[in-house]
């Protein structure tokens, strides 16, 4: 039975989706609003679920890079000749280059003068800044609180 827009099923008859119901009004059309509505529950959540997201993304970002000029750092405070304006220069040259010049992040070193420190003996590095003053990163939700840490610590024995 081709063209007739009925499906035999078991020797009953399926009404295809553009029938009637008794009053009249298609099926097609009662269901119409209820895209809407499921859009407007699920949408609130995708999009919070993509924001929040975004702000853990750039907080990891924001820590590799601490970390990788911690790193930089120690590499700098390491050898014989190794000064704290070295170890400074070294991490400044990495935050810059990672595009977190003006972040407002400290340099500590430990012990206090990295030129005194004895062969094999360990040197920390610690990069250090303010969640709330790193960059001009995108935090559409607040998530993580503006006074939270964010470190860097690089450990490395002296040459």
């Amino acid at each position: 039975m081709r063209g007739l827009g009925r499906m035999i099923v078991e020797g009953e008859t399926m009404k295809n989706q553009n029938s009637t119901n008794l009053r009249g009004v298609s099926n097609r059309r009662r269901w119409r609003g209820s895209a809407v509505l499921d859009a407007a529950l699920v949408f609130p959540i995708l999009l919070s679920l993509t924001f929040g997201t975004v702000e853990y993304g750039y907080y990891f970002y924001v820590k590799h890079t601490l970390q990788g000029a911690a790193r930089e750092g120690a590499r700098a405070a390491i050898p014989s000749t190794a000064t704290n304006a070295l170890v400074t220069a070294a991490v400044s040259n990495a935050m810059t280059a990672a595009g977190l010049q003006n972040s407002g992040y400290s340099v500590t070193p430990s012990p206090s003068d990295v030129s005194t420190v004895a062969a094999g003996q360990p040197i920390t590095v610690t990069v250090a800044c303010t969640w709330g003053t790193v960059g001009s990163g995108f935090r559409p939700l607040g998530l993580i609180g503006s006074t939270k840490q964010v470190k860097g610590i690089t450990v490395m024995r002296k040459e």
